[in-house]
């Protein structure tokens, strides 16, 4: 049973229906101080994204890319957990492999 005051989500499911929208991002929940989403890109794409007015976490589900953030770059892969300040520039770059992302952004979402 879930209330307002919690919800369970199931990640394979969310990622499918992720796959199923033509937006590469579908946000899954909003609440006053948080939203979550999927973000997926495909091998080979640009990330389009701008800045935030927001904090957020990404958590590699899958697949190999290199995160950019304010000049500096790191590769990231399945597992690794990752911080972007609110309002740092940022993107993923040469996505090797299809990259699933979990998104988390503090107070209530991407502007």
């Amino acid at each position: 049973m879930e209330s307002n005051s919690w919800k369970v989500f199931e990640i394979d499911a969310l990622v499918e229906k992720q796959r199923g929208d033509a937006s590469p991002y579908l946000e899954f929940l909003r609440v006053p101080a948080l939203s979550c989403g999927i973000y997926c890109l495909p091998a080979g794409a640009e990330d389009l994204q701008n800045p935030h007015d927001e904090d957020e976490v990404y958590y590699v589900l899958a697949g190999r890319a290199r995160l950019q953030v304010d000049g500096e770059d790191r590769v990231v892969d399945p597992g690794s957990l990752l911080y972007v300040g609110a309002t740092s520039e940022h993107s993923f770059v040469e996505i090797e492999e299809d990259i699933t992302l979990l998104v988390f952004f503090a107070s209530g979402g991407p502007s």
